[in-house]
């Protein structure tokens, strides 16, 4: 994870849109299907998390770091442990990388 990176999740306020704004001022999108443990993604539903998964792929992030990307989602996730939503976090924090696999390149630096 880069140092910016790494200062903006440190903030109090940081939102997932701003981690999709630092990933996008770095890459350039390719939409990309994926699966993710029981959860299949289509090239044109959940790039925001493609490119979270993609981008800590090519950083190699822990699995700790990945969660954090995702912010208040990811709050969300542990505060409502039995629910049914942000199924790619879900399934991420039950399957870690061996769940996750892309179906092309999301993610190429600019």
């Amino acid at each position: 994870m880069n140092t910016t990176l790494k200062q903006l999740l440190a903030s109090d306020n940081v939102c997932f849109a701003e981690v999709i704004q630092h990933i996008d001022h770095l890459y350039a999108h390719t939409p990309t299907a994926f699966s993710n443990g029981a959860q299949q993604n289509a090239a044109t539903e959940n790039q925001g998390s493609a490119k979270v998964f993609f981008y800590a792929h090519l950083h190699k992030l822990s699995e700790a770091d990945t969660l954090a990307m995702f912010v208040e989602h990811y709050e969300s996730v542990k505060n409502t442990p039995t629910g049914d939503n942000h199924q790619n976090i879900r399934q991420f924090m039950e399957h870690g990388w061996s769940g996750i696999h892309f179906q092309g390149v999301a993610l190429q630096e600019k």
